[in-house]
């Protein structure tokens, strides 16, 4: 059997477990064994494989990344931070100050990323959106889709991050400002076919603009800002003090140095306030919800172990060299499938992106760094915000008890309009052989 077949199998046998319930976390690891066992490898030798997957560093600094962003999302969802931060976009905005804070609110949200986040946006969204009693479906599109207009390269999602470690040909600064272009298009997308047809009801209902300290609703806006920077600025000089170290553990160490600092700086805030958050410190991570994020992130990094360690991808890779078939099709469907079962952006990087990889770097393939990655995750995050299981989805159309068929209705056009971008970016970085 080709080991296309036996790869894109295993893929699609996984996606076939998360659809009866299997968690993904648990889909991934028994993936992996089932690929080095079908390549030949013995059951001794599979074992092996599995457990030097599990001593990666890579996995502990993901997980060790993933609670510290988990924290930061419980203070920028606490009641009176939430309050702040709805006040000042509605200031900021001016008169267009309701429309703005539509937009602005859960995007703001969304630069935090915690499970089923929207969740945490749309009691702000529907604050907004009862000056002119918009429709569920409605008010569940708006908060769904510009939720979710960072996750393209904000390096604080998991999703990215796994992306970013895998495309280790690429700086974080280079794949930063490849995939940068992909948030203004949402946003107009988002705008032109969500907000604009009740731009002039939002106007005449919105009234005056809530009271409140800009000074502090900046101040909570800070602790991202130091985050942001440590990660852009710390590979300077973690590449001086640890030389000859991989360009992917530099990357996760830049994060994980840039949340610590965020952390720290979230404490020191809310002592000068004489402030507690609810729980303690790390409280957040007795939520069902996050422990699973923490299991699949294990689990994307064991099936990625074990995908390299069975030797499969480079006999794809020459296969597919030989056999005719549109590499470039491969590339743009398997994590369109991977998004749509799965929901989740960690999902479709995660299962597909290790298959992605691989090919680019079989040599006569054609494919190119930044065309690839393109490609591959704008198609990606399209399945991922099409899927019904997408966490963000269920909670939103749940809150505001929409119709899945009237939000799809409503945000598809939006979809489209990525998917049409993404071709033309990828389809010209090829042309320029980026």
């Amino acid at each position: 059997m080709p080991a296309i077949l036996k790869i894109v199998l295993v893929f699609a046998g996984m996606l076939a477990l998360t659809r009866v319930r299997v968690p993904l976390g648990l889909a991934l690891m028994l993936g992996g064994p089932a690929l080095t066992l079908w390549a030949g490898c013995s059951a001794a030798l599979t074992l092996r494989f599995f457990g030097a997957a599990w001593m990666q560093a890579d996995l502990w600094l993901l997980l060790a990344i993933t609670v510290l962003i988990i924290e930061i999302g419980r203070f920028m969802t606490e009641g009176r931070n939430a309050e702040e931060i709805v006040a000042a976009t509605r200031r900021w905005g001016g008169r267009h100050g309701a429309a703005c804070s539509l937009m602005a609110l859960p995007a703001m949200i969304g630069l935090v990323p915690m499970p089923g986040g929207a969740l945490f946006s749309a009691p702000f969204v529907r604050q907004t959106a009862d000056l002119i009693d918009g429709r569920p479906a409605w008010r569940t599109a708006v908060n769904y889709w510009f939720r979710h207009v960072w996750e393209y390269w904000w390096p604080l999602y998991p999703g990215v991050i796994v992306a970013m470690s895998l495309f280790e040909m690429l700086t974080t600064w280079q794949f930063i400002a490849v995939q940068l272009p992909f948030t203004p298009v949402a946003v107009a997308a988002g705008y032109l076919f969500l907000v604009r047809p009740h731009v002039a009801e939002l106007e005449e209902s919105g009234g005056a603009a809530p009271p409140g300290s800009n000074w502090r609703a900046f101040l909570l806006f800070l602790p991202l800002l130091v985050v942001v920077a440590g990660v852009l600025l710390a590979p300077f000089p973690l590449r001086a003090l640890l030389p000859g170290r991989r360009v992917q553990l530099i990357k996760l160490l830049s994060v994980l140095s840039g949340l610590v600092a965020g952390l720290l700086l979230i404490v020191a805030m809310q002592a000068l306030r004489r402030e507690r958050g609810g729980g303690g410190v790390f409280a957040a991570l007795r939520s069902r919800r996050s422990l699973n994020v923490l299991f699949i992130l294990a689990g994307v990094l064991v099936f990625k172990a074990m995908l390299e360690d069975s030797g499969l991808l480079p006999l794809a890779g020459r296969e597919l060299a030989i056999s005719g078939i549109p590499v470039v099709g491969v590339v743009a469907a398997l994590p369109f499938l991977a998004g749509m079962v799965t929901g989740l952006a960690v999902g479709f990087t995660g299962t597909s992106f290790p298959v992605v990889v691989g090919l680019l770097n079989v040599e006569g393939s054609s494919l190119t760094p930044y065309a690839t990655l393109v490609l591959a995750f704008g198609f990606g995050y399209m399945g991922m915000m099409l899927s019904p299981v997408h966490l963000c989805l269920l909670v939103t159309r749940e809150y505001f008890a929409a119709r899945l068929a009237a939000v799809y209705r409503l945000y598809l056009p939006c979809v489209l309009t990525i998917l049409v971008f993404c071709l033309l970016i990828s389809g010209t970085l090829g042309v320029l052989g980026m």
